[in-house]
């Protein structure tokens, strides 16, 4: 589908998210409003994309249960994701690295606790986060689509 996903992960910093969890598509919703800069640019777990980039990293597809964070070609998974994005965000959320004293084990014990439940907890939402004129600046797939109709193959600089 696309011509070179490690391309993709090398040029973008990636948060892909579970688009029908509710706390999840909330979470989206506030990168969009907090990740000023826009250095993280967000995928649906269930896009042609973030199929994609599930299976490159050999994660399953179909029962999607942690989020993702993609930092200068690093994948990064459950709490440690949760700080990595919270940390690149600024004044007050970058105070959430102190979660880094937690040992490993239970952040993420405590992470797989709400993930594995999300759906019970909070639920699901028939609404997917759609990429809006004000928003879609946040979303990859609209990164890879201007890239594409610039560049054919998919690809910079390809002929």
């Amino acid at each position: 589908m696309h011509a070179n996903i490690e391309d993709i992960i090398q040029q973008h910093d990636i948060v892909l998210f579970d688009a029908v969890c509710v706390i999840c598509n909330g979470w989206a919703r506030f990168l969009i409003q907090y990740d000023k800069k826009i250095q993280f640019k967000l995928v649906s777990a269930q896009s042609p994309l973030g199929t994609a980039l599930l299976e490159h990293y050999q994660m399953q597809t179909e029962h999607y249960t942690t989020m993702l964070v993609i930092q200068d070609g690093t994948l990064y998974t459950e709490s440690t994701a949760l700080l990595k994005a919270l940390q690149h965000l600024g004044f007050p959320f970058n105070l959430m690295s102190a979660g880094y004293f937690v040992p490993r084990f239970i952040r993420d014990f405590l992470y797989r606790v709400v993930a594995l439940n999300r759906y019970r907890l909070f639920g699901k939402t028939e609404y997917c986060l759609i990429p809006s004129s004000e928003n879609k600046r946040h979303f990859l797939e609209e990164a890879v689509r201007i890239n594409h109709s610039t560049h054919p193959t998919g690809t910079a600089g390809s002929a």
